[in-house]
């Protein structure tokens, strides 16, 4: 048994795959990071059966625009699955758009995981990266993987703080030694922000956007803090007028976003300022000494470094390849597993 797993092995390009809220990334061993896309499946429903229609950057130009037969979902929320089965088949789809080769090649995959996943999520996680078509399935925390992406040097017995901010959740981090010295995992991201530029264009304009024209503005003009002229930089958007129902285009200011956007970025703040009251006091020291990385695609919104510093007093930097890093870091623990055996979980 032992030696038909060995053969397979030989056979397979093993890989790593980056489950996030946004997008999912596929690092194949010995290759790097060689697909990312959108999480987003788009499905035919007849007569109570699904059929995929389109999986990642195609269903996620349909998100929001589709007739009553056709549904586009994120299968992934706050960082874990959401929906089973749709999920499976998102797996599924990009392992063979990786997998060129025949169906004989089982590879072996290592997944990152929220830390804050309960063991029902990361049991999901695995069956359906199993089910998939994966030999064997390893889970490894997600700041772990967001810290040796970043090229932070985790297994020397210093503090290392990273707050890697995704689509679903931020994760917060002290890590030394190689693994979690304490860490929360906060429920906030991306989409999150979304939803606050969404409400407060209701709330304050009378105007409802969607999902993308949200996201379009925080990748725009995203700003966490107030724009030194009191203004900064706007940009056109349309959306639907809710008080006579026709659609509408108006303009939006960087000074509105901050507004729009104070409350997540603050929840933020305080996740880090909370993991720094409950660090060990020779480890805080290490973190005065090295500053904060932030990782994720959050961490491209503009001024959130600069927000983050005023609060905390320590250097705040961002890593190179920031949308990467938690790929690139599960990558490097497929890559240098007996090193970092104690942080890949095969079995739970």
């Amino acid at each position: 048994m032992l030696g038909l797993e060995k053969l397979m092995g030989m056979f397979s390009s093993d890989m790593a795959i980056d489950l996030g809220t946004a997008n999912t990334l596929v690092y194949v061993k010995g290759r790097g990071v060689i697909l990312s896309e959108p999480s987003v499946v788009a499905y035919h429903v007849k007569d109570g059966v699904k059929k995929v229609l389109a999986v990642g950057e195609d269903a996620k130009l349909m998100l929001g625009r589709t007739p009553g037969s056709i549904e586009a979902i994120r299968p992934m929320r706050e960082g874990v699955i959401a929906d089973f089965d749709v999920a499976e088949e998102m797996i599924k789809h990009f392992i063979r758009k990786v997998h060129k080769r025949s169906t004989f090649s089982k590879p072996k995959i290592i997944v990152c995981v929220p830390h804050g996943a309960t063991p029902v999520e990361k049991r999901a996680i695995r069956q359906s990266v199993l089910s998939a078509g994966a030999r064997k399935a390893g889970l490894i925390a997600e700041p772990i993987a967001a810290a040796i992406g970043a090229g932070m040097p985790i297994t020397d017995p210093t503090g290392n703080m990273v707050v890697d901010i995704g689509g679903g959740t931020v994760e917060v981090a002290v890590l030394s030694l190689g693994d979690i010295v304490y860490a929360r995992s906060v429920r906030v991201g991306g989409d999150r922000m979304d939803e606050a530029i969404i409400n407060y264009l209701r709330r304050q304009q009378n105007l409802l956007v969607g999902e993308s024209t949200a996201e379009r503005i925080k990748t725009s003009i995203g700003t966490a803090r107030m724009p030194d002229d009191g203004r900064g930089a706007s940009m056109l958007i349309r959306g639907r007028d809710l008080l006579n129902g026709v659609p509408k285009e108006t303009e939006i200011s960087q000074a509105q976003v901050a507004e729009a956007l104070s409350e997540p970025v603050q929840q933020i703040c305080e996740a880090v300022m909370t993991a720094l009251e409950a660090t060990p006091p020779d480890l805080a020291a290490d973190i005065v000494d090295r500053g904060v990385m932030l990782t994720g695609g959050g961490a491209l919104l503009g001024d959130l470094d600069l927000a983050l510093r005023e609060q905390t007093g320590l250097a705040v930097s961002i890593a190179d390849e920031c949308l990467n890093c938690v790929a690139m870091g599960t990558g490097k623990a497929l890559e240098y597993e007996k090193q970092l055996r104690h942080a890949i979980d095969y079995d739970s």
